[in-house]
C-alpha cells in the first residue's frame, strides 16, 4: 500500500493560562483548531486561517527566529513542532499521514464565535494546565497543550 501524505497545520491558541480544544467532528478527539494547507498557502498562514475559522478569534502567533532574507528568499515562521500523524492504518499498513505543523499563538480573549458551517461555541472548552493533566485527551495535545501555556507565560513576562 502507498502512503499518501497531506501537509497539515495546527495552532493551540493560549488565553489567561489555557488552551482552547474542541472535539473533532470526524475523528471524535478532542484537538485544537487545525487543518490542512491549501496550494497557495505557507504553513503558518493555513495555522491562522482555520483558528480564525474555527473560532473567530484572531491569534498571534509565538515565532522565533531570526530576519534572514534576500532579494529573493526571507525566513517564514517556523513551528514548535513537526508531527507525523497516522490517519488511516488498515491491516497494519499506513495509508494515510499527516505533516503536521505545529504552532502556538496567543488571543485576547475566550469568546468562541466560529465561521458559518464550523462546530459551534459548544464544541469548544478552554484547559488550563491542571486541565489538561487530568483530561482524556491524546498524551500529545497533552504536552504540546501545557508547552503552549508555558511558552506564553514566558512572553508575557
Amino acid at each position: 500500500m502507498e502512503t499518501t501524505r497531506h501537509f497539515t497545520a495546527t495552532i493551540y491558541l493560549v488565553a489567561d493560562g489555557a488552551t482552547a480544544l474542541h472535539e473533532h467532528p470526524g475523528l471524535g478527539i478532542r484537538l485544537p483548531p487545525g487543518g490542512h494547507v491549501d496550494r497557495a498557502e505557507l504553513p503558518h498562514e493555513a495555522a491562522l486561517r482555520e483558528a480564525t475559522e474555527e473560532t473567530g478569534l484572531e491569534p498571534t502567533l509565538l515565532a522565533e527566529g531570526d530576519d534572514v532574507r534576500s532579494e529573493t528568499a526571507r525566513a517564514i515562521p517556523r513551528p514548535r513542532h513537526l508531527m507525523l500523524a497516522d490517519v488511516n492504518v488498515c491491516d497494519g499498513e499506513v495509508g494515510h499521514q499527516h505533516v503536521d505543523h505545529v504552532y502556538y499563538a496567543t488571543v485576547d480573549d475566550r469568546t468562541i464565535d466560529p465561521a458559518p458551517g464550523e462546530p459551534g461555541p459548544a464544541a469548544w472548552a478552554w484547559y488550563d494546565r491542571d486541565d489538561l493533566r487530568d483530561a482524556d485527551v491524546d498524551a500529545d495535545v497533552r504536552q504540546l497543550g501545557i508547552e503552549a501555556i508555558e511558552t506564553a507565560a514566558r512572553k508575557r513576562a
